[in-house]
């Protein structure tokens, strides 16, 4: 590195870096391990930390070398250029944001998540308001301060998490989705053949599960000697850099497929995190991808591998194995379409591959109009009961299991979308996996291998250096493209419910 201005900045990320791995352990044993009274505590410590991470990214050292860098990268390589066009574009959305501003909405976000764990658990959203309505507050504000913003406040809160996105794709996706997912549900519930699943409610020791989980993630892929499994209210998976990911999970005694599908959700988060390229994190870049790619791979291997007809084969001799009781008198193909239930119901991480995106896609209504000022906070619970009424048919009946049961609007907004984004990639990226080899001929020998090296090669290779757009074109030869996972919902949804 001969440039003494790239020298001098990697410096600083170095020092900033630091601060962002204690903010994050903090913050996981906050979500983790911290007593329900300790939860304030936390949150404080986590601001105080964040003062001084901001105090680094904004000192008059770091924006020259920045600025200097973004107007002329010199001898900087490929990978140091992104670096640079990532941080620029990080910086140009917080420049103006004071010190004392960030502080405070960093300690809004920390006494959000208390509040919502405290409403969730009462299932009382008046516990929840005022924090939410800060929540609301400090996004809008923060989007205020910037020097410009794409269109709406919503449109801002897109293209944060993936750049490019807006209202406009956003509502043309999911119009495409909505037009083929609703009709498809509809005849499921009038046509569709009965599907066994009395048998999912049966106990299953919160150990077994844990030991089943453990194996999963080993099934996987993953390192388990730079892997931390917990459990924790909502599910997450966080990383310190590839040589320590942290996945939790969230057990339940009479649902013991909720763990087994979080844990390759989150698994697959891990994977990502464990296997982009040494250079990456050398040079400052790794973590850079956007939230949808992300979630492409989480949901590859939650649906795509894990509720295939070839992982089951493979996984059900070791479910009767870890646990007789539950498996009893379940033969395999009763497992595969218990796993494969399109049933519309309350609760999002709970739901099938057919109906999960309506989930979604009521989620980026509310989100969208309560940004954009359209709807205030009060308004929430209703319209929540109201579009879960309208879209999947079904009476909510408690805020727990209503509008409270996300982690998300506790800091965020414009990460829902995501998710949708990535079961549509992710059958995309299935289609261009299969020209190279028999995906599910190895996938039903147990044998992952082959679909993690591809990912390395094709996917996490590439994330991290690439807009969305480019990303997708260059793993599968062209641009997102709603078809391929719309038709494989078609193609799976008629066979288990026998209506062709």
């Amino acid at each position: 590195m001969k440039d003494n201005r790239l020298k001098q900045l990697f410096a600083i990320l170095d020092e900033a870096e630091a601060y962002g791995r204690a903010l994050g352990k903090v913050d996981f044993d906050r979500m983790c391990i911290a007593p329900p009274e300790g939860l304030d505590q936390a949150g404080q410590d986590e601001a105080i930390l964040g003062k001084h991470l901001h105090a680094l990214l904004h000192s008059k050292k770091y924006r020259e070398l920045l600025c200097s860098l973004h107007e002329d990268p010199g001898e900087a390589t490929p990978v140091q250029r992104r670096v640079i066009e990532v941080l620029y574009r990080q910086y140009s959305r917080s420049k103006n944001e004071s010190a004392k501003f960030a502080y405070e909405r960093d300690l809004a976000f920390s006494a959000a998540y208390g509040d919502w764990l405290r409403a969730k658990q009462a299932s009382d959203f008046s516990l929840f308001r005022k924090s939410f309505a800060a929540v609301v507050d400090y996004t809008r504000r923060s989007i205020d301060l910037r020097d410009e913003r794409p269109g709406s406040y919503y449109d801002a809160c897109l293209d944060d998490f993936e750049k490019g996105g807006s209202e406009a794709q956003m509502d043309a996706f999911f119009a495409a989705l909505k037009e083929r997912i609703v009709p498809l549900m509809r005849r499921i519930a009038a046509e569709g053949k009965p599907v066994r699943d009395d048998f999912l409610r049966r106990k299953c020791p919160i150990p077994q599960q844990e030991q089943f989980s453990r194996w999963l993630l080993e099934l996987e892929g993953l390192r388990s000697e730079a892997l931390v499994l917990m459990t924790t209210e909502h599910p997450f998976t966080t990383n310190f850099g590839p040589h320590d990911v942290r996945v939790t999970t969230h057990y339940y005694e009479d649902l013991f497929l909720s763990n087994v599908f979080s844990t390759l959700h989150e698994g697959g988060h891990a994977m990502f995190m464990q296997n982009e390229p040494a250079e990456f994190h050398q040079q400052h870049l790794a973590d850079s991808m956007t939230s949808a790619m992300h979630e492409t791979i989480s949901r590859f291997y939650e649906n795509i591998i894990g509720r295939s007809e070839a992982f089951i084969h493979y996984i059900y001799p070791r479910l009767r194995e870890f646990s007789p009781s539950v498996m009893e008198g379940v033969s395999e193909r009763e497992l595969y379409e218990a796993v494969n239930i399109a049933r519309p119901g309350l609760i999002r991480m709970e739901s099938d591959e057919l109906t999960y995106s309506l989930h979604i896609l009521i989620r980026y209504e509310i989100e969208k109009e309560l940004i954009n000022g359209t709807i205030a906070v009060d308004d929430v619970p209703a319209l929540w009961n109201a579009k879960y009424k309208e879209y999947l048919g079904v009476d909510v009946p408690d805020d727990a299991r209503g509008c409270l049961q996300d982690v998300h609007w506790t800091g965020s907004f414009g990460y829902f979308p995501s998710y949708a984004l990535g079961n549509a990639y992710g059958v995309q990226i299935l289609r261009a996996m299969e020209r190279d080899f028999d995906v599910f001929a190895a996938v039903e020998k147990g044998d992952l291998s082959g679909v993690g090296s591809w990912l390395r090669e094709n996917v996490f290779s590439r994330a991290s250096l690439m807009d969305p757009d480019e990303w997708i074109r260059a793993v599968t030869g062209e641009s997102l493209n709603a078809n391929y996972f719309l038709d494989y919902l078609e193609d799976k949804f008629k066979k288990v419910y026998a209506l062709d």
